[in-house]
């Protein structure tokens, strides 16, 4: 796969994400915020939120089974403002002041504003997310709603868990994080079951791009984890307040490589040679080689799970999808 594809991918998500991520922002810059601080951080957060992946897999989902997005942008909102409200707080919890070179709301206003802005995305996200779904029957608003809360809910545990892990002083057993990434991944999942559930989806539909969303949450966490060891500023943000990337952890598992990354990320200050060190040894790592065996595992069964779908571009965007995964590990 040439680095175009991956290019595609991303540029089909942000058109498909346009009118929702649209709404989000204006609904929320109507509201009254009197507080300046508040109104800054609102402006700051706007400026710099260009979530594809929930609204664009929201839209996918739609459409696979044989609905129009266009039809369903306010719900497509309301999925990009919680998702905003968990990536706010995510921040919180992760200790990130900067991502991807910008400050986050938690880095430049504080833990309390960053707080605060995060429930103001929630609650307007979840009263979106009400008014849009008095369209559906009865029997799938019902659905609907259960699955908001059952999937936020392991999500929430799913961070809960993380921070317990953190804390304890003793070697955390890698299938302990694979099962918090998993839970994880529910946000991703839900992001899917209520596309094809809004889309008029029924069924075996419905089901099978729930599971495709829990497997491509899955990969995506996991993508995101290896691509932080390449970057060396995420990377030093993340060796600075002892949140090492998921590879690195896997890696340390053998002892001559634990020593060799030790030796690394134990200096005041890493440069880009120390960074292609880190990456050789970490990806040559065995229980690396075995965790990406797994995404293969993984991108597989969600191919498989594709062959249920009936439209034949939406089955061909998600097996591109899955396939790009693993591009460029």
């Amino acid at each position: 796969m040439t680095p175009k594809i991956g290019k595609r991918i991303v540029a089909d998500l942000k058109k498909r994400s346009e009118k929702g991520l649209e709404l989000a922002k204006q609904i929320l810059q109507a509201e009254k915020m009197e507080h300046p601080t508040l109104r800054d951080a609102l402006k700051h957060y706007i400026t710099y939120w260009n979530d594809f992946t929930h609204p664009g897999l929201f839209s996918i989902a739609c459409e696979a089974v044989g609905g129009n997005p266009d039809d369903v942008v306010l719900t497509q909102a309301s999925i990009a403002m919680m998702a905003a409200a968990f990536d706010i707080h995510d921040d919180i919890i992760d200790k990130s002041k900067v991502k991807h070179k910008i400050s986050t709301v938690y880095g430049k206003f504080g833990i309390e504003i960053a707080l605060i802005l995060g429930n103001i995305f929630l609650i307007e996200g979840f009263k979106l997310f009400d008014d849009s779904a008095k369209v559906l029957p009865k029997v799938k608003e019902k659905e609907a709603f259960e699955t908001v809360k059952r999937l936020t809910f392991e999500v929430g545990n799913a961070h809960a868990t993380e921070v317990c892990l953190k804390k304890e002083q003793k070697r955390i057993a890698l299938d302990d994080y694979l099962k918090v990434i998993e839970m994880k991944a529910a946000e991703i999942e839900l992001d899917m079951h209520q596309g094809a559930l809004f889309g008029g989806g029924e069924g075996i539909e419905v089901d099978t791009l729930a599971k495709l969303g829990r497997i491509v949450g899955i990969l995506g966490i996991l993508r995101e984890e290896f691509i932080d060891i390449f970057e060396i500023d995420e990377l030093c943000q993340r060796i600075a307040v002892q949140d090492l990337p998921l590879p690195i952890l896997f890696a340390m598992q053998e002892h001559n490589a634990e020593r060799k990354l030790l030796s690394i990320i134990s200096k005041r200050k890493i440069t880009k040679s120390d960074v292609d060190k880190l990456v050789n040894v970490t990806l040559e790592a065995e229980p690396v080689i075995k965790l990406k065996e797994k995404m293969k595992f993984l991108i597989e069964d969600g191919k498989r799970l594709t062959n249920n779908l009936p439209k034949l571009k939406v089955k061909t965007q998600l097996q591109i999808l899955l396939s790009f995964m693993l591009e460029d590990l």
